[in-house]
Protein backbone atom coordinates (compact mmCIF):
# COMPACT_ATOMS: atom_id res chain seq x y z
CA UNK A 1 0.00 0.00 0.00
CA UNK A 2 1.37 3.39 -0.98
CA UNK A 3 2.26 5.69 1.92
CA UNK A 4 0.72 9.15 1.76
CA UNK A 5 2.46 11.83 3.91
CA UNK A 6 -0.51 14.17 3.45
CA UNK A 7 -2.96 11.52 4.65
CA UNK A 8 -0.71 10.77 7.63
CA UNK A 9 -0.55 14.45 8.62
CA UNK A 10 -4.30 14.85 8.20
CA UNK A 11 -4.95 11.84 10.44
CA UNK A 12 -2.45 13.10 13.02
CA UNK A 13 -4.16 16.53 13.16
CA UNK A 14 -7.60 14.94 13.56
CA UNK A 15 -6.34 12.64 16.30
CA UNK A 16 -4.73 15.58 18.10
CA UNK A 17 -8.04 17.47 18.01
CA UNK A 18 -10.33 14.71 19.29
CA UNK A 19 -8.34 11.95 21.01
CA UNK A 20 -8.49 11.95 24.82
CA UNK A 21 -4.80 11.12 25.14
CA UNK A 22 -3.93 14.51 23.60
CA UNK A 23 -6.34 16.52 25.79
CA UNK A 24 -3.66 17.84 28.16
CA UNK A 25 -1.40 18.74 25.23
CA UNK A 26 -4.24 20.63 23.50
CA UNK A 27 -5.01 22.70 26.57
CA UNK A 28 -1.36 23.41 27.32
CA UNK A 29 -0.73 24.52 23.75
CA UNK A 30 -3.77 26.79 23.80
CA UNK A 31 -2.91 28.33 27.19
CA UNK A 32 0.66 29.09 26.08
CA UNK A 33 -0.50 30.52 22.75
CA UNK A 34 -3.14 32.67 24.44
CA UNK A 35 -0.67 33.95 27.01
CA UNK A 36 1.81 35.10 24.36
CA UNK A 37 -1.04 36.68 22.43
CA UNK A 38 -1.91 38.80 25.47
CA UNK A 39 1.75 39.41 26.20
CA UNK A 40 2.10 41.12 22.82
CA UNK A 41 -0.75 43.56 23.61
CA UNK A 42 -0.28 47.04 25.13
CA UNK A 43 -2.82 47.15 27.99
CA UNK A 44 -0.35 46.09 30.73
CA UNK A 45 2.47 48.45 29.74
CA UNK A 46 1.25 51.58 31.66
CA UNK A 47 1.78 49.88 35.02
CA UNK A 48 4.95 49.95 37.09
CA UNK A 49 7.23 47.10 38.10
CA UNK A 50 5.77 43.77 39.01
CA UNK A 51 2.21 45.15 38.78
CA UNK A 52 2.48 44.96 35.02
CA UNK A 53 2.45 41.17 35.36
CA UNK A 54 -0.36 41.27 37.92
CA UNK A 55 -2.47 43.13 35.37
CA UNK A 56 -1.43 40.74 32.62
CA UNK A 57 -2.37 37.63 34.64
CA UNK A 58 -5.59 39.27 35.86
CA UNK A 59 -6.81 39.89 32.31
CA UNK A 60 -5.48 36.50 31.23
CA UNK A 61 -7.50 34.75 33.98
CA UNK A 62 -10.73 36.60 33.10
CA UNK A 63 -10.45 35.93 29.37
CA UNK A 64 -9.43 32.29 29.84
CA UNK A 65 -12.45 31.80 32.13
CA UNK A 66 -14.71 33.27 29.44
CA UNK A 67 -13.17 31.04 26.80
CA UNK A 68 -13.67 27.86 28.82
CA UNK A 69 -17.22 28.83 29.80
CA UNK A 70 -17.91 29.25 26.10
CA UNK A 71 -16.29 25.91 25.19
CA UNK A 72 -17.75 23.69 27.91
CA UNK A 73 -21.05 25.39 28.77
CA UNK A 74 -22.39 27.75 26.10
CA UNK A 75 -21.47 25.79 22.97
CA UNK A 76 -22.74 22.36 24.19
CA UNK A 77 -25.78 23.85 25.95
CA UNK A 78 -26.99 26.19 23.21
CA UNK A 79 -25.02 25.94 19.94
CA UNK A 80 -25.06 22.14 19.65
CA UNK A 81 -28.81 22.22 20.31
CA UNK A 82 -29.31 24.75 17.46
CA UNK A 83 -30.31 27.55 19.86
CA UNK A 84 -28.16 30.02 17.94
CA UNK A 85 -29.92 33.24 18.96
CA UNK A 86 -29.83 32.30 22.64
CA UNK A 87 -26.17 31.37 22.27
CA UNK A 88 -25.27 34.76 20.76
CA UNK A 89 -27.25 36.66 23.41
CA UNK A 90 -25.65 34.75 26.30
CA UNK A 91 -22.22 35.06 24.68
CA UNK A 92 -22.56 38.83 24.32
CA UNK A 93 -23.86 39.07 27.86
CA UNK A 94 -20.84 37.12 29.15
CA UNK A 95 -18.52 39.32 27.08
CA UNK A 96 -20.00 42.50 28.53
CA UNK A 97 -19.65 41.15 32.08
CA UNK A 98 -16.07 40.05 31.47
CA UNK A 99 -15.00 43.37 29.98
CA UNK A 100 -16.69 45.24 32.83
CA UNK A 101 -14.81 43.16 35.39
CA UNK A 102 -11.57 43.95 33.57
CA UNK A 103 -12.48 47.64 33.43
CA UNK A 104 -13.34 47.65 37.12
CA UNK A 105 -9.98 46.08 37.92
CA UNK A 106 -8.14 48.72 35.88
CA UNK A 107 -9.97 51.62 37.53
CA UNK A 108 -10.16 50.36 41.11
CA UNK A 109 -7.67 47.63 41.94
CA UNK A 110 -4.74 48.66 39.74
CA UNK A 111 -5.44 52.39 39.39
CA UNK A 112 -2.81 53.34 41.99
CA UNK A 113 -0.06 51.57 40.07
CA UNK A 114 -0.41 53.46 36.81
CA UNK A 115 2.56 55.41 35.48
CA UNK A 116 1.36 59.02 35.16
CA UNK A 117 -1.27 59.53 32.44
CA UNK A 118 -0.14 56.64 30.28
CA UNK A 119 -3.24 54.62 31.09
CA UNK A 120 -5.61 57.52 30.35
CA UNK A 121 -4.00 58.13 26.97
CA UNK A 122 -4.23 54.45 26.10
CA UNK A 123 -7.50 53.67 27.88
CA UNK A 124 -9.75 53.65 24.79
CA UNK A 125 -7.13 51.89 22.72
CA UNK A 126 -6.73 49.24 25.43
CA UNK A 127 -10.48 48.64 25.67
CA UNK A 128 -10.85 48.35 21.88
CA UNK A 129 -7.80 46.13 21.81
CA UNK A 130 -9.38 43.88 24.43
CA UNK A 131 -12.66 43.66 22.51
CA UNK A 132 -10.90 42.93 19.23
CA UNK A 133 -8.83 40.30 21.00
CA UNK A 134 -11.84 38.59 22.58
CA UNK A 135 -13.89 38.27 19.39
CA UNK A 136 -11.45 36.19 17.30
CA UNK A 137 -10.50 34.05 20.32
CA UNK A 138 -14.13 33.23 21.12
CA UNK A 139 -14.92 32.56 17.45
CA UNK A 140 -11.82 30.41 17.05
CA UNK A 141 -12.53 28.30 20.12
CA UNK A 142 -16.16 27.86 19.05
CA UNK A 143 -15.00 26.76 15.59
CA UNK A 144 -12.51 24.30 17.09
CA UNK A 145 -15.23 22.87 19.34
CA UNK A 146 -17.55 22.44 16.35
CA UNK A 147 -14.75 20.84 14.36
CA UNK A 148 -14.06 18.44 17.23
CA UNK A 149 -17.72 17.44 17.37
CA UNK A 150 -17.92 17.04 13.59
CA UNK A 151 -14.79 14.87 13.44
CA UNK A 152 -15.88 12.82 16.47
CA UNK A 153 -19.42 12.30 15.11
CA UNK A 154 -18.15 11.32 11.66
CA UNK A 155 -15.62 8.94 13.15
CA UNK A 156 -18.31 7.32 15.29
CA UNK A 157 -20.73 7.10 12.34
CA UNK A 158 -18.04 5.55 10.13
CA UNK A 159 -17.10 3.04 12.79
CA UNK A 160 -20.74 2.14 13.33
CA UNK A 161 -21.37 1.85 9.59
CA UNK A 162 -18.31 -0.35 9.09
CA UNK A 163 -19.28 -2.51 12.06
CA UNK A 164 -22.86 -2.88 10.81
CA UNK A 165 -21.68 -3.56 7.26
CA UNK A 166 -19.20 -6.24 8.35
CA UNK A 167 -21.74 -7.87 10.64
CA UNK A 168 -24.39 -7.98 7.92
CA UNK A 169 -21.96 -9.22 5.27
CA UNK A 170 -20.72 -11.96 7.58
CA UNK A 171 -24.27 -12.92 8.42
CA UNK A 172 -25.23 -13.10 4.75
CA UNK A 173 -22.11 -15.09 3.92
CA UNK A 174 -22.81 -17.49 6.76
CA UNK A 175 -26.34 -17.99 5.43
CA UNK A 176 -25.29 -18.48 1.79
CA UNK A 177 -22.60 -21.09 2.49
CA UNK A 178 -24.71 -23.57 4.54
CA UNK A 179 -27.52 -23.15 2.02
CA UNK A 180 -25.15 -24.18 -0.77
CA UNK A 181 -23.72 -27.06 1.26
CA UNK A 182 -27.22 -28.26 2.16
CA UNK A 183 -28.07 -28.71 -1.53
CA UNK A 184 -24.78 -30.47 -2.24
CA UNK A 185 -25.35 -32.97 0.58
CA UNK A 186 -28.84 -33.66 -0.77
CA UNK A 187 -27.22 -34.52 -4.11
CA UNK A 188 -24.79 -36.91 -2.40
CA UNK A 189 -27.64 -38.57 -0.49
CA UNK A 190 -29.54 -39.21 -3.73
CA UNK A 191 -26.43 -40.69 -5.42
CA UNK A 192 -25.63 -43.00 -2.52
CA UNK A 193 -28.93 -44.76 -3.15
CA UNK A 194 -28.71 -44.90 -6.94
CA UNK A 195 -25.00 -44.98 -7.79
CA UNK A 196 -22.50 -45.42 -4.90
CA UNK A 197 -19.47 -45.13 -7.23
CA UNK A 198 -20.59 -41.73 -8.43
CA UNK A 199 -21.37 -40.78 -4.86
CA UNK A 200 -17.74 -41.46 -3.85
CA UNK A 201 -16.50 -39.26 -6.73
CA UNK A 202 -18.88 -36.52 -5.62
CA UNK A 203 -17.62 -36.75 -2.04
CA UNK A 204 -14.02 -36.30 -3.25
CA UNK A 205 -15.10 -33.28 -5.30
CA UNK A 206 -17.06 -31.98 -2.34
CA UNK A 207 -13.85 -31.95 -0.29
CA UNK A 208 -12.44 -29.54 -2.87
CA UNK A 209 -15.47 -27.33 -2.36
CA UNK A 210 -14.92 -27.32 1.36
CA UNK A 211 -11.26 -26.45 0.85
CA UNK A 212 -12.32 -23.48 -1.29
CA UNK A 213 -14.86 -22.43 1.34
CA UNK A 214 -12.27 -22.73 4.09
CA UNK A 215 -9.33 -20.93 2.47
CA UNK A 216 -10.86 -18.69 -0.19
CA UNK A 217 -14.24 -17.69 1.16
CA UNK A 218 -12.82 -16.27 4.39
CA UNK A 219 -10.93 -13.64 2.39
CA UNK A 220 -12.45 -10.31 1.45
CA UNK A 221 -11.52 -10.83 -2.21
CA UNK A 222 -10.64 -13.83 -4.34
CA UNK A 223 -9.35 -14.22 -7.88
CA UNK A 224 -11.99 -14.33 -10.58
CA UNK A 225 -10.22 -17.38 -12.00
CA UNK A 226 -10.66 -19.19 -8.66
CA UNK A 227 -14.35 -18.41 -8.70
CA UNK A 228 -14.66 -19.71 -12.27
CA UNK A 229 -12.85 -22.94 -11.32
CA UNK A 230 -15.19 -23.31 -8.37
CA UNK A 231 -18.26 -22.95 -10.58
CA UNK A 232 -16.80 -25.36 -13.12
CA UNK A 233 -16.24 -27.99 -10.42
CA UNK A 234 -19.76 -27.52 -9.16
CA UNK A 235 -21.28 -27.95 -12.62
CA UNK A 236 -19.10 -31.00 -13.23
CA UNK A 237 -20.50 -32.52 -10.07
CA UNK A 238 -23.99 -31.89 -11.31
CA UNK A 239 -23.12 -33.47 -14.64
CA UNK A 240 -21.91 -36.61 -12.82
CA UNK A 241 -25.10 -36.77 -10.81
CA UNK A 242 -27.56 -36.06 -13.62
CA UNK A 243 -28.00 -37.54 -17.03
CA UNK A 244 -28.86 -35.31 -19.99
CA UNK A 245 -27.24 -32.29 -18.33
CA UNK A 246 -24.68 -30.09 -20.01
CA UNK A 247 -22.96 -26.84 -19.17
CA UNK A 248 -20.68 -24.31 -20.78
CA UNK A 249 -18.53 -21.54 -19.28
CA UNK A 250 -17.09 -18.96 -21.65
CA UNK A 251 -14.79 -16.03 -20.88
CA UNK A 252 -14.42 -13.58 -23.74
CA UNK A 253 -11.84 -11.39 -21.98
CA UNK A 254 -8.08 -11.69 -22.29
CA UNK A 255 -6.65 -14.21 -19.82
CA UNK A 256 -4.18 -11.63 -18.50
CA UNK A 257 -7.10 -9.35 -17.65
CA UNK A 258 -9.09 -12.17 -16.06
CA UNK A 259 -6.09 -13.21 -13.96
CA UNK A 260 -5.79 -9.71 -12.52
CA UNK A 261 -9.40 -9.30 -11.38
CA UNK A 262 -10.50 -9.87 -7.80
CA UNK A 263 -14.11 -10.24 -6.68
CA UNK A 264 -15.87 -11.09 -3.39
CA UNK A 265 -15.92 -14.88 -2.95
CA UNK A 266 -19.06 -16.82 -3.92
CA UNK A 267 -20.47 -13.82 -5.75
CA UNK A 268 -21.90 -15.97 -8.55
CA UNK A 269 -22.46 -19.23 -6.66
CA UNK A 270 -26.08 -18.60 -5.72
CA UNK A 271 -27.04 -17.72 -9.28
CA UNK A 272 -25.43 -20.89 -10.66
CA UNK A 273 -26.91 -22.99 -7.87
CA UNK A 274 -30.40 -21.69 -8.68
CA UNK A 275 -29.77 -22.24 -12.39
CA UNK A 276 -28.85 -25.89 -11.77
CA UNK A 277 -31.82 -26.41 -9.49
CA UNK A 278 -34.31 -24.95 -11.97
CA UNK A 279 -32.83 -26.57 -15.07
CA UNK A 280 -34.21 -30.01 -14.23
CA UNK A 281 -36.43 -31.38 -16.98
CA UNK A 282 -38.84 -34.07 -15.79
CA UNK A 283 -39.51 -35.17 -19.35
CA UNK A 284 -35.94 -36.41 -19.73
CA UNK A 285 -34.94 -33.84 -22.34
CA UNK A 286 -31.46 -32.32 -22.23
CA UNK A 287 -31.07 -29.53 -19.70
CA UNK A 288 -28.28 -27.00 -19.60
CA UNK A 289 -26.59 -24.11 -17.83
CA UNK A 290 -24.58 -21.61 -19.87
CA UNK A 291 -22.34 -18.97 -18.37
CA UNK A 292 -20.62 -16.03 -20.09
CA UNK A 293 -18.12 -13.75 -18.37
CA UNK A 294 -17.03 -10.59 -20.18
CA UNK A 295 -15.10 -7.45 -19.36
CA UNK A 296 -16.38 -4.32 -21.11
CA UNK A 297 -15.74 -0.66 -20.26
CA UNK A 298 -14.31 -1.51 -16.84
CA UNK A 299 -17.35 -3.62 -16.05
CA UNK A 300 -17.54 -7.33 -15.38
CA UNK A 301 -20.63 -8.79 -17.04
CA UNK A 302 -21.77 -12.16 -15.69
CA UNK A 303 -24.53 -13.92 -17.64
CA UNK A 304 -26.09 -17.19 -16.55
CA UNK A 305 -28.82 -18.87 -18.62
CA UNK A 306 -30.47 -22.17 -17.77
CA UNK A 307 -33.09 -24.31 -19.46
CA UNK A 308 -36.41 -24.40 -17.72
CA UNK A 309 -39.37 -26.74 -17.64
CA UNK A 310 -42.47 -24.76 -16.68
CA UNK A 311 -44.10 -27.98 -15.40
CA UNK A 312 -41.31 -28.56 -12.87
CA UNK A 313 -41.29 -26.78 -9.51
CA UNK A 314 -38.57 -26.97 -6.89
CA UNK A 315 -39.75 -28.91 -3.86
CA UNK A 316 -37.71 -26.88 -1.35
CA UNK A 317 -40.10 -23.95 -1.21
CA UNK A 318 -38.95 -22.87 2.23
CA UNK A 319 -35.32 -22.26 1.24
CA UNK A 320 -35.52 -21.79 -2.53
CA UNK A 321 -35.47 -18.00 -2.37
CA UNK A 322 -33.14 -17.55 0.59
CA UNK A 323 -29.89 -17.51 -1.36
CA UNK A 324 -31.16 -15.10 -4.01
CA UNK A 325 -32.52 -12.64 -1.45
CA UNK A 326 -29.23 -12.71 0.44
CA UNK A 327 -27.08 -12.24 -2.65
CA UNK A 328 -29.14 -9.19 -3.67
CA UNK A 329 -28.62 -7.67 -0.26
CA UNK A 330 -24.93 -8.56 -0.37
CA UNK A 331 -24.57 -6.78 -3.72
CA UNK A 332 -26.21 -3.67 -2.26
CA UNK A 333 -23.76 -3.66 0.65
CA UNK A 334 -20.69 -4.37 -1.46
CA UNK A 335 -21.36 -2.13 -4.46
CA UNK A 336 -23.97 0.34 -3.23
CA UNK A 337 -25.57 1.53 -6.49
CA UNK A 338 -22.63 0.59 -8.67
CA UNK A 339 -24.09 -2.67 -9.97
CA UNK A 340 -26.91 -3.79 -12.25
CA UNK A 341 -28.86 -7.03 -11.83
CA UNK A 342 -31.44 -8.19 -14.36
CA UNK A 343 -33.36 -11.44 -13.92
CA UNK A 344 -35.62 -12.72 -16.69
CA UNK A 345 -37.90 -15.70 -16.29
CA UNK A 346 -39.33 -17.18 -19.48
CA UNK A 347 -41.21 -20.37 -20.31
CA UNK A 348 -38.12 -22.19 -21.57
CA UNK A 349 -35.20 -20.22 -20.16
CA UNK A 350 -34.23 -18.38 -17.00
CA UNK A 351 -31.47 -15.79 -17.26
CA UNK A 352 -29.44 -13.64 -14.89
CA UNK A 353 -27.26 -10.73 -16.01
CA UNK A 354 -25.06 -9.07 -13.40
CA UNK A 355 -22.86 -6.07 -14.11
CA UNK A 356 -20.34 -4.86 -11.53
CA UNK A 357 -17.48 -2.37 -11.64
CA UNK A 358 -13.94 -3.79 -11.65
Amino acid sequence: MKFSPWKFKETLVMDFLIETRYKAHRHLLFLIFFFFLLYSARFWHPYSGVYQYYVLFFVYAILITMVYINIYILVPRFFFKTQYVTYLVVLLFMGVIGLNIIGYGFKSVFAGFRIGNMYRENEKGGIYEGILMCIPIILTTTTVKLLQKWISDNKRINELSNLTLNMELNELRNQINPHFLFNMLNNVKALIRTDPDKASVVIVKLSEFLRYQLYENSEEKTLLTSEIDFLSNFLNLEKIRRENFGFDIQTDADKRIINGIFIPPNLFTTFVENAVKHSVDISGKESYVRIWIKIEDRQLIFTCVNSRNPDYSVSDKKNSGLGLVNIKRRLELLYNNDFELNITSGNKEYSVILKIAV
